[in-house]
């Protein structure tokens, strides 16, 4: 089991976190907590990175389409960047690329 280690840093769109490891029922906690830190304005763009990420289970999931949820709530958007391709099949069967903005890597979700 790969603990999962966050960064964040900023954009011109707004903030990035970086996720790396494994984002499971054991750790979601850790990215409620940064996600509770940032605070988001209008029109801004969270950009989850996701190309360090090894496994996410349903409750990972379930924490990004709260984050999707929060970042609404303050007319901000989030977008994901990097997803890795088996994470990327979960979320086609779920439907949950049609909710989020997926981008092939954090650059082009950012502009930069």
């Amino acid at each position: 089991m790969s603990p999962l280690k966050i960064t964040t840093r900023d954009a011109a769109t707004g903030p990035v976190l970086e996720l790396c490891g494994e984002l499971d029922y054991a750790n979601v906690a850790e990215l409620h907590a940064a996600l509770a830190d940032l605070s988001l304005r209008p029109g801004q763009c969270l950009v989850l990175d996701m190309s360090g990420l090894e496994f996410c289970d349903s409750s990972g999931i379930t924490a990004l389409i709260a984050a999707r949820g929060n970042a609404q709530d303050v007319q901000a958007d989030v977008a994901l960047a990097a997803v890795p391709p088996t994470m990327l099949r979960v979320l086609r069967i779920v439907g949950l690329d049609q909710i989020f903005t997926i981008h092939p890597d954090t650059e082009s979700a950012t502009g930069s």
